[in-house]
């Protein structure tokens, strides 16, 4: 290889030269393959990066990062590792940002805001060339100061539409609605709603539970609080006997819950609950019974969210809401369980 920098160790380091020889390809082909840009074919593309990994290629991201003022990196701010929904959004956006050429610093932010904002300065800080909010708990200031900086997208229900900010959200009243309206073709009527916490998602799937409830003629509209039920398998217990029959519940770390608590409170799933999550998550086909969801289309989220990245950098300055309709995948918890 006589084009190959030779490094302090005497090898000899591949460079972009190389890679387009090896490819039979323009250098300045190689360069837009590497880069992710959408310009370039998927069997070429395909083609110098089997190329680039057969001669050993890692460009040189410090230096391409102050040639071109990018550091072809992206964050994720997560608000929580405790709920696999956020994880599964991250695999998404790296999956679609692996296919862009660029890579994702992953922090968590857990539930504080404090330490959420120390996160999102960092990120801004290293020169990240946009940020992914996974999660609706930052505030609008904070967002739109950050989005002076570079572009952020929020995956996730805000309380109101953010100046500057785009968003990627599913479709929550139309999602309760789902659940309500498969439960009821079950036959199921006593449908109770298991909630908890006071985020914007929750307060429409609430919402959509209920329009959906009026609307097919149900007035037993029960709510579960989680904050003020400590005691949840005495609380279905009650409801069972008072005629609920099925629980829809916020999402499936909630519904995991009330499976758990219906064991306790000697229900039995389905044939004393029905039970619907919200999400479907891994864990809902690992439950028992699987757990019949709400699906959000979770890598979708993620490769939208990072489109709408590179729109920002290419130069877009409208805001964009995108909603994404959901869907529901039946399973055990209502449909029936088989040992």
């Amino acid at each position: 290889m006589q084009n190959g920098t030779v490094t302090p160790t005497g090898t000899a380091r591949p460079t972009l030269h190389d890679v387009a020889e090896h490819a039979n390809v323009s250098k300045s082909l190689v360069s837009l393959a590497l880069r992710g840009d959408p310009g370039v074919g998927e069997q070429t593309r395909l083609r110098i990066l089997r190329s680039a990994d057969e001669l050993g290629y890692r460009s040189n991201a410090l230096a391409r990062s102050l040639r071109e003022g990018r550091t072809m990196l992206i964050g994720a701010v997560l608000s929580s590792l405790d709920n696999p929904y956020h994880v599964e959004i991250v695999a998404g956006l790296e999956q679609a940002a692996e296919q862009a050429g660029l890579g994702v610093i992953m922090v968590h932010g857990s539930k504080d805001l404090d330490r959420r904002a120390r996160h999102l300065d960092a990120l801004l800080d290293l020169g990240v060339d946009g940020v992914v909010m996974i999660g609706s708990r930052t505030p609008a200031g904070q967002l739109q100061r950050a989005a002076r900086r570079t572009p952020i997208v929020m995956v996730g229900r805000s309380e109101s539409p953010i100046a500057g900010i785009d968003s990627v959200r599913n479709d929550d009243e139309r999602g309760a609605a789902l659940a309500v309206d498969h439960l009821v073709g079950l036959g199921r009527t006593g449908i109770a709603h298991v909630t908890s916490g006071d985020r914007p998602a929750g307060r429409a799937r609430r919402r959509g539970y209920e329009a959906a409830m009026r609307e097919r003629g149900l007035s037993g509209i029960r709510i579960i609080e989680r904050e003020s039920t400590p005691d949840l398998p005495a609380a279905l217990a009650a409801a069972h006997a008072d005629g609920v029959d099925a629980v829809f519940a916020r999402n499936d770390v909630e519904a995991f819950d009330v499976l758990d608590a219906a064991v306790d409170a000697g229900l039995s799933v389905p044939g004393d609950l029905a039970v619907v999550g919200y999400d479907d998550t891994v864990l809902a086909r690992r439950a028992r019974p699987t757990l019949t969801s709400i699906v959000q289309p979770r890598q979708q989220m993620g490769a939208l969210a990072v489109e709408l990245l590179r729109e920002r950098q290419g130069g877009r300055t409208d805001d964009r809401d995108e909603v994404l309709s959901p869907s529901i995948a039946v399973r055990a918890s209502t449909a029936g369980w088989r040992r």
